[in-house]
């Protein structure tokens, strides 16, 4: 496209979207929306729950089936990827990535939205997931009275949470797990923490953070690369799980956020788990194939681990 024709001048371009400088914005992806449903392969109900109106936003819940309605279920936060400024909890591959894995691990499920920038910039995401948490974590606290979401208040444990996400959406559930552990979050007891191909900054320049993260100090951001975070060691939760990939360009960041926790005295228990051959968020947009059917048994798994002590914040 002509940046000089009468649709104005291109402000910024990346992979993801255009921004043109009277501020429109066209994204390229990860706009596609599926609205929720019982779903008929695994049995998983998802509904729709708006938690704010300023700002707007909302989470899909996820619930499995079970032969046991009076059992309460381990609870999963989970927040999507997309450079946060593409997809959402309704996106078609994040609903059938939700229903997958809440079938397969036997857990609830809350898919967070949150703000895209470059029309909202970051931290605009972390502020979101973090009233998100907090939304949830009035559940258990009372708070809610008669606006209390049933599938929360009636059928999840509150004593067993995890916090998880991929790619952009890992990044910000380490952030939510690190504010956590270092702030409390009264109600929740968060267990684990699960990261797949998880995006975080390395030493060298990055063009597309340094405009939609304008606020950041750079490289050397806690919140875009924690081993520079001196309360790393805070971090919420017992155990946690870095799912990479051979061929993901991101690899060897998931590597070093392994090496970084543990080296920074988390008292917790760290793993990695690799993916032979494949490249970024494969499960996502290969669903079918073996591969990713391994990746959800190890997650669900994760999720199924007996804990120790529980830690409610």
């Amino acid at each position: 496209m002509d940046s000089t024709t009468s649709t104005g001048e291109i402000a910024f371009d990346s992979p993801f979207f255009r921004i043109y400088k009277d501020g429109r914005v066209d994204r390229f992806r990860g706009t596609e929306t599926v609205p929720p449903s019982l779903d008929p392969k695994t049995g998983v109900q998802s509904k729709d729950v708006r938690f704010s109106s300023d700002p707007d936003l909302s989470v899909r819940l996820f619930l499995p089936a079970s032969s046991d309605p009076a059992r309460k279920l381990p609870l999963l936060v989970y927040f999507h990827g997309g450079a946060f400024c593409i997809e959402s909890p309704f996106s078609p591959i994040y609903t059938t990535h939700l229903n997958t894995l809440a079938s397969a691990a036997g857990v609830a499920a809350v898919s967070v939205h949150y703000r895209w920038a470059p029309e909202h910039p970051l931290p605009a995401a972390y502020d979101d997931a973090w009233a998100a948490v907090r939304w949830v974590a009035a559940h258990p606290l009372g708070k809610r009275g008669a606006e209390a979401e049933s599938w929360l208040r009636d059928r999840t444990d509150f004593d067993r949470v995890f916090l998880a996400g991929d790619s952009a959406g890992a990044n910000i559930a380490h952030h939510v797990a690190a504010r956590a552990g270092v702030e409390g979050l009264p109600g929740l007891s968060i267990v684990g923490v699960a990261l797949v191909h998880p995006f975080f900054r390395n030493d060298g320049p990055d063009k597309l953070m340094e405009f939609i993260f304008p606020s950041s100090s750079g490289a050397t951001d806690p919140r875009m690369n924690p081993a520079y975070d001196p309360n790393l060691g805070r971090m919420a939760g017992q155990r946690a799980v870095v799912f990479v990939a051979e061929k993901d360009h991101l690899r060897e960041r998931g590597r070093s956020y392994y090496e970084a926790l543990k080296r920074s005295g988390w008292k917790g228990v760290v793993e990695i788990v690799e993916t032979e051959g494949r490249g970024h968020v494969f499960h996502l947009s290969k669903p079918g194939c073996d591969q990713a059917a391994e990746l959800v048994k190890k997650f669900a798994s994760f999720l199924n681990q007996e804990s120790g002590a529980r830690q409610r914040l």
